[in-house]
């Protein structure tokens, strides 16, 4: 009886496969030119990621001559607190950077190019700066190269690795709906209280009204002996 064989290439590109199935990508790249200003508006790129999230954050900015533009990055998210992760200013060449978030909301990686007060602003369409960004949010801001490395471990045990970490990140995304579900129901239940309460005072007063209202007809009725 012929036995099959599962071979370490196989078995790593179907856990690759099966990550893929399970959860979206939760890395970011984009590539896009960025002109110069005086006073120039932020331009946010803006991913979500969870409280306690690993996020590794890679720019490259080449700059040529005298470039004449000062490119600046925020890295910020979006919770009622606006927490603020990195400020760096005068970015040129290669950056790299590792941060923790604080509160499940979105991340903004915010970018100005400041224009040198000697160049017109009329002249600003010549001075742009090209800014390639790439954000890995999780297990994929892991270097599991470095681990592997580190931990000599094997091409299986490398994509084990990988898996154990999408799936942690699958069971934290549950545990956060759950709790979120269990915010609205809470907020619903509170809510249909209130509702509830409000619809019981609202008809106990118009019972007092209604009987006030036949008592002080009555009374009237009597003085003016429309009725005994």
């Amino acid at each position: 009886m012929a036995r099959t064989r599962h071979t370490p290439g196989r078995t790593s590109l179907l856990a690759a496969a099966l990550a893929l199935l399970v959860l979206p990508s939760l890395v970011s790249a984009v590539k896009f030119s960025l002109t110069a200003h005086h006073n120039p508006k932020p331009k946010c790129l803006w991913n979500y990621a969870m409280s306690d999230t690993l996020v590794v954050i890679s720019v490259s900015s080449p700059v040529t001559g005298n470039d004449l533009q000062r490119l600046d990055m925020e890295v910020v998210d979006g919770s009622s607190s606006r927490n603020t992760y990195q400020a760096k200013r005068g970015l040129k060449g290669e950056t790299r950077m590792a941060i923790t978030t604080h509160a499940d909301a979105d991340l903004g990686v915010c970018f100005r190019n400041v224009l040198d007060p000697s160049v017109p602003e009329h002249q600003a369409n010549k001075y742009e700066r090209l800014i390639d960004l790439d954000v890995d949010i999780g297990a994929d801001a892991v270097d599991y190269n470095a681990i592997a490395k580190q931990e000599s471990l094997s091409g299986l045990e490398v994509e084990m690795r990988k898996l154990e970490g999408v799936v942690k990140e699958i069971v934290d995304e549950l545990n956060y709906l759950k709790r979120r579900e269990m915010r609205m129901r809470d907020t619903n239940e509170s809510t249909n209280a209130r509702v509830k309460n409000f619809f019981y005072l609202t008809f106990s007063t118009l019972i007092l009204l209604g009987v006030w209202q036949v008592i002080h007809l009555r009374s009237y009725f009597k003085k003016k002996y429309l009725i005994d």
